[in-house]
């Protein structure tokens, strides 16, 4: 039998849609759903939709959260102090939840190596809380490490996309040059940068983060 073809089958599923779409209860679904959705207009249920209905909420929290970053420029040394206490809560539960679970599942495989895990959590944790500031030190260290790491990573990332972006691949360039910079100046201030470098990096990711909130929630208001 020869399959039949394309414009007849087309015919067939057009007839068919239209004796479906003629029962009562399909008809009226279908002009409920036209009415109630504008031509144009965005689907209740997504992004933008959910932040134009909560834009104040997100206002605020970009507000408080530009206030916090504020804050922690202004006292940057309070602010390293304090991002090194919770880093050091957060360590301890995080190791005293995975011996826990490590030792109800010892007979799963990795017992020796989740075991590890959990206890240099345990230790780090313990470590940040006793010295709060020799644990700033480290962790102005460790950030220097990683501004390197990244810039370097930046850098040849954005070689490696010139061609693919050949727009936009200048941003991940100058990403990667910031955090170069920023790691050089840290690293030339030592060892006075170690008391500051933290808190004021955190104090002003936090304050262009709220910024940032800020403006898309008003901007979100709009209708």
């Amino acid at each position: 039998m020869s399959p039949r073809p394309a414009n007849a089958r087309n015919a067939v599923y057009s007839v068919g849609f239209e004796r479906y779409a003629a029962l009562p209860f399909v008809s009226k679904e279908l002009n409920m759903s036209s009415s109630q959705q504008p031509v144009g207009s965005e689907p209740r249920g997504r992004p933008r939709g959910f932040i134009h209905d909560h834009w104040g909420i997100f206002l605020a929290e970009g507000i408080v959260l530009g206030l916090l970053g504020l804050a922690a420029i202004l006292l940057p040394l309070v602010a390293g102090v304090v991002t090194t206490v919770f880093l050091g809560w957060l360590l301890l539960f995080a190791g005293v939840m995975g011996l826990f679970a490590t030792f109800r599942t010892r007979q799963a495989p990795g017992f020796g190596w989740s075991l590890l895990s959990a206890v240099l959590a345990v230790l780090a944790g313990v470590a940040l809380l006793w010295n709060p500031l020799e644990g700033l030190i480290t962790l102005t260290f460790v950030l220097v490490a990683f501004f390197i790491l990244d810039g370097i990573l930046m850098i040849l990332l954005a070689i490696s996309y010139r061609a693919k972006l050949p727009g936009n691949w200048q941003w991940l360039m100058m990403n990667g040059i910031v955090d170069l910079i920023i790691a050089g100046i840290i690293i030339t201030g030592l060892p006075g940068t170690l008391i500051w470098a933290l808190g004021l990096l955190i104090g002003v990711d936090m304050l262009f983060g709220g910024a940032s909130l800020a403006v898309m929630a008003m901007t979100a208001r709009k209708p």
